[in-house]
C-alpha cells in the first residue's frame, strides 16, 4: 500500500513526504479489487486445473478466487503492521 501511495504521490507531482495522504485512495482501490472478476477467476482456474485436473472448472475458479482474496487481504493487513 505504501508503494502504491508513493506512486500516486509521484504521479501527482507532490513532494515524496506527502505519500501518506494517498493511503486512503489506495485503500479504496484495494477494497474494489478484493473480489476478482470472472475473467480473473477463469485465468487463475487454469493454473489450478494443471495441478488437479479431476476437479471441476468451477472448483478451480473458486480456489483461484480464494487465493486472490487472501492475497489482497494480506496486502491490506500488511499495511497495518
Amino acid at each position: 500500500i505504501e508503494r502504491a501511495a508513493r506512486a500516486l504521490c509521484s504521479l501527482q507531482g507532490d513532494p515524496d513526504d506527502n505519500w501518506r495522504t494517498y493511503v486512503p485512495h489506495v485503500e479504496v482501490v484495494m477494497n474494489a479489487l478484493h473480489e476478482p472478476s470472472e475473467h480473473m477467476k477463469e485465468a487463475g482456474g487454469e493454473i489450478f486445473h494443471s495441478y488437479n485436473p479431476e476437479h471441476s472448472e468451477i472448483a478451480h475458479q473458486s480456489d483461484a478466487a480464494n487465493v486472490w482474496r487472501l492475497m489482497v487481504t494480506a496486502m491490506r493487513n500488511g499495511a497495518q503492521n
